[in-house]
């Protein structure tokens, strides 16, 4: 497929939250703010939150990683369902696991002026799982460490860590949206790609430690 629609959410991304670190008004326009999104029907913010970032480092991490990974995804569904029906029902999965994954906090401070979020984490989880279902056993590495982790085990630890923290953080990330998002995008292509489940356990039957 010439057209990347991965490709174009990352520049998209970066666009927008560009614009967002030089506009503060707009930033504040698109933020997930779960009282604004309750009392002012301002349903949007669901979505637009995914696509602003507090900062450079913010912004690459999510990109970087959302770089390597939805390139794989997209190739799995548009192999899938062909390339102009696969790329759409991708972008519909990267859009929608933004808003499923921001659905928790919602419910959670939708009377908590105070409280609001931001990032493309959920939406990105929701890719890296994706990949994490299609391919369980590649090999994953860490920023800082040079080992490979197997992409189930890294998978499993972090939805351990996602859990944890949004049950015991107070450190003001959204860690409940990465948990979800990862939920999201694991059973959303688990039901849209019927035969990933078997080849899944098929691929783990066959995983053997380098060691």
């Amino acid at each position: 497929m010439v057209f990347s629609v991965s490709l174009a959410i990352l520049v998209v991304t970066i666009i927008i939250s560009v614009m967002g670190f030089n506009n503060p008004e707009l930033q504040a326009k698109l933020l997930h703010n779960p009282f604004l999104v309750n009392k002012r029907k301002e349903y949007y913010r669901l979505l637009s939150s995914g696509f602003i970032h507090n900062g450079l480092a913010h912004l690459g991490f999510n990109m970087l990683t959302f770089f390597f990974f939805g390139k794989v995804v997209e190739n799995v569904y548009t192999e899938y369902y062909g390339d102009v029906v696969g790329a759409s029902i991708f972008l519909g999965l990267y859009l929608l696991s933004i808003i499923l994954s921001d659905l928790p906090s919602f419910f959670k401070y939708k009377d908590m002026p105070a409280y609001s979020s931001l990032g493309a984490s959920g939406g990105v989880s929701a890719i890296v799982f994706a990949s994490i279902l299609f391919q369980p056993t590649n090999d994953l590495f860490l920023l800082m460490i040079p080992i490979p982790i197997p992409a189930f085990i890294l998978g499993a630890l972090y939805v351990i860590y996602s859990y944890y923290q949004s049950k015991n953080s107070s450190d003001n990330i959204n860690h409940s949206a990465h948990l979800y998002g990862a939920v999201a995008g694991f059973v959303i292509s688990a039901i849209l790609i019927p035969n990933a489940i078997p080849n899944f356990f098929e691929q783990l039957s066959r995983f053997r430690l380098p060691f």
